[in-house]
Order: C-alpha cells, then structure tokens, then sequence
C-alpha cells in the first residue's frame, strides 16, 4: 500500500523539501513553502531495471522521414488569434491561456468553438459553471454550434477518460486550478494539483493527437498561479493584458512552440464579446489631443506589425525635496537614462522637476525605439511647446546622446505614410533603407544625435 509522507512545497516555483524553511531554496520566495502530503509508492511497484517486464520501449522514427504534408493546424476564424497562435491551433498541442480575471479568457474560447464547431467536434470541460451557465453564457456571445458539447467536471481522470471515449478534435479547460486528482490528498489549486493534472493532460494531447486548451487563473503579481515549471510544460503559453475598466485587450504569446512570441493580438470588448481591432494604430491614436505640449507618436515593431502609439509626457515642478517619476507602459529605468541624457548632452535640466511618462491605451513599449519619441515628448513639455500633430520619431538613445539605428524602419515609415503622418524623424544610418521610397507622401528626416532631433522639431 502506499505510504504518505509530509513534505513542505513552495506555491511559486513547486520546490520541495522535507522541513519547513522561511526562505525558499530556488526562487528566494519568502513564506511560500505549504505543508502537504505526498504519496510514494513501494518498491514493490516500482519498475525493475533487471527484469525488463515493467519497461516498455518507444517507438523511434528517423526525422526525414516523418510526413508533415497532411494538414497540422487549425484555423480558429479570429486572425489576431490565429497571429498570436503562429498560424492556428497545431494538433496535439496543449496551451495555455492565463489572464486576471474577467478579462475574456472564456469568452475567447467560446467564440473560437462557433467558428470551429462547422467542421470539428468540440469538448468544452468547465470546472467553474455548470452547464446552464454556460449556456447563458453561450447564447449572450452567439455561439449555437451543433459540434459543441459542454461537460461540468471537476475530476481530471473522469475528464481524461472522456476525451478518451468520444475523441473530439479539440478540447478546452477552463480552468485548471478547478481541477482535481484524487490520489492527491491536496486541495485543487495546490501546486502539486495542478502541475500533475497538466501532465495528465499533456499525455492526453500528445498521445491522442488532440489540441487542449486550458484557462489558468494569475495570482496578484500578475504570473499564472501554480508552479512556474507549469509553463515550462504546455507548448504555448498566452497571456490577456489589458485593464478590466478599459475595452481594449491584448493577447501577447510569451512562450510558443510553433511560431514567434513577438506578435500580438489586439481585441475590444464589447456587449456581444471579444471583436478583433486589425488595426491597432488607429485604435490607439484616437482620441488624441491636438496642438499640446508633451506628446509625440512613437513607432514600435510588434513582431511584423508596426504599431503607432501616443507617448505622453509632464514636466511640473516639485513640491517636495526630492522630485517625483512615474512611468506607465514604458520601463522606469530606461526613463531615468533618457533624463540624464537629456540633462547631460542636451542642457536640460530635470532635477527639481516631478516627470511622468504615459503610454496612451494600456499598451506597454519594451522597445529601445520608443526612446527618440519620449525624450521628444519630455523636452516638449519641460518646454511647453507642442510637437507637429503629423509628426513620427521612432530611434534608440545611447549615452553619448547619439541616434541609434533600429530594425525595420522602412516598415515603420510606410504604417506612418499610410495613416496620414507628414513627417518622420529617423535615425541617420537608417536613410540608406528608405533612399528609394521617393514615392511616399511623408517627409523623411535623418539625424545622428538627440540635438539634431531637436533642431528638426523647429523646421517648418
């Protein structure tokens, strides 16, 4: 018979240790580690390596010769998705969907199971809502399929079965922290719950060949609640961004195993559910203010799609010894090095000034070419005079006050042209890629340090 034995596990990244300890040993987590009961099976059903009657051998194929022709993605009928997903939804894959709550987890899914439900069997599993409620759910967003079948389970094996017995096409979870193993004396939401029922999962998926999504809930410092090797085991991990108060939500990949992690998705919530936005430019520039100091359009690259943001910027003074800085949607520190180049190469002084830089439409810019536009958009307000609402700047700074070159700028100076924009201040070396675009309507200025860009603002 089994024997159990208590063990201490950390609820950030599953370390386990027989003795309880402040501090976890691997992520340096403070008071993570939880008492729980883990079950160790005796020798006596334990493989044995001498015997060779409990090993099973693996089936080895040579790599040339796998067939890859037949068909290995499913199209979702949601193109941002489909962006994020590197194509579709690849056979056997297992993903995971994590987000705050009521951010449009669920709701996603539900809508991709319309389109999908015209060719392919789905199995909905919710541990959360019981049918009804998912029917209530369902009939509000639209989605009728007749290839939709919806269970409400919370036992991961009695699910695992299911999906063995009726073999759908595709599968979704939602969500996991729900589910159960019940030779786990732990609660559902522990960490060894939920990294042995995404095992289970995981097996399930690969032997069957069946893509399985599953919704994972994120604790307060905004990672998906369980174990981080939790990531490390489904092939693709999708991330909901965006504020509960806002409309407009972004899917970002931050790990995929079938296509880049640099695209993103962009989607409005709306009465009817989750609408695409194809083109986030627009949807980000709308609204912006006109002829005032402190803001200045920045272009960044989001894998293959350039993106035009609004970069806002205010200088005020202090009324505190020591002057305050705050930045949303752009790295603090980079901020701080974009200050002291401007103090130090450029004569502007910032020291007794409170500074706050904002990215306007919950959109976060970790891009180096962000910097050229915010330290247009803090000299324009240090300055109180504004920039040409047809002006673009996109540059990396370096400490020397020098324009760096980036990637992709000719794609960045057409998404420019195409909305509408003038004028666009570019770093000099990146002149030799658009020497042949004569044909665009915008002005295209090169410039090798941050004073030239300056000088360039008073150009006419």
């Amino acid at each position: 018979m089994a024997k159990a034995k208590e063990v201490y596990v950390c609820n950030q990244c599953g370390y386990e240790t027989a003795k309880w300890m402040g501090k976890c040993p691997s992520c340096n987590a403070w008071n993570t580690l939880e008492e729980q009961e883990s079950v160790v099976q005796p020798k006596s059903q334990k493989a044995q390596l001498n015997g060779g009657k409990a090993i099973s051998s693996a089936n080895i194929y040579k790599m040339n010769e796998i067939d890859t022709d037949d068909e290995i993605r499913y199209y979702t009928g949601v193109g941002e998705l489909d962006r994020v997903l590197g194509g579709g939804i690849v056979k056997g894959s297992l993903v995971l969907l994590g987000g705050d709550p009521g951010i449009g987890k669920s709701t996603l899914l539900l809508q991709i199971c319309e389109f999908l439900g015209h060719n392919l069997s789905i199995l909905y599993v919710s541990g959360e809502e019981s049918v009804r409620q998912l029917k209530l759910r369902a009939s509000r967003l639209g989605v009728n399929s007749d290839n939709l079948y919806v269970v409400a389970n919370t036992d991961i094996e009695s699910v695992a079965n299911t999906i063995l017995a009726q073999k759908p096409d595709i599968v979704m979870v939602d969500s996991i922290q729900t589910m159960s193993l019940a030779a786990l004396n732990s609660s559902p939401g522990s960490v060894t719950q939920v990294r042995e029922c995404t095992n289970l999962l995981l097996r399930v998926a690969k032997g069957e060949d069946i893509p399985i999504f599953i919704v994972g809930h994120v604790n307060k410092d905004g990672a998906i609640a369980g174990p981080k090797v939790l990531e490390h085991i489904v092939d693709a991990v999708l991330y909901f961004e965006g504020d509960r108060n806002l409309s407009y939500r972004i899917l970002r990949a931050v790990k995929n195993r079938y296509g880049s992690t640099n695209e993103i998705g962009v989607f409005e919530m709306r009465d009817n559910g989750l609408t695409e936005v194809p083109n986030p430019s627009t949807m980000l520039l709308s609204g912006r203010p006109q002829d005032v100091s402190g803001t200045c359009i920045a272009c960044v690259m989001e894998g293959t799609r350039p993106i035009l943001a609004d970069v806002q910027a205010l200088v005020t003074k202090t009324g505190f010894g020591t002057p305050r800085r705050t930045s949303t949607g752009f790295d603090y520190n980079r901020m701080s090095l974009i200050i002291a180049v401007l103090e130090k190469r450029a004569g502007y002084f910032f020291g007794n000034l409170d500074t706050y830089v904002n990215v306007v439409g919950g959109l976060r810019l970790d891009e180096p070419a962000a910097d050229l536009s915010i330290a247009l958009a803090l000299v324009s307000s240090l300055r109180d005079k504004p920039i040409d609402n047809g002006l673009v700047a996109f540059g990396e700074l370096g400490l020397a006050g020098e324009v760096r070159s980036v990637s992709h700028a000719v794609s960045r100076i057409m998404e420019a042209d195409r909305l509408g924009f003038s004028k666009c201040i570019v770093p000099a070396q990146s002149l030799r890629e658009v020497k042949h675009l004569d044909q665009l309507r915008i002005e295209v200025i090169g410039v090798s340090n941050i004073k030239q860009a300056f000088a360039a603002l008073e150009k006419k």
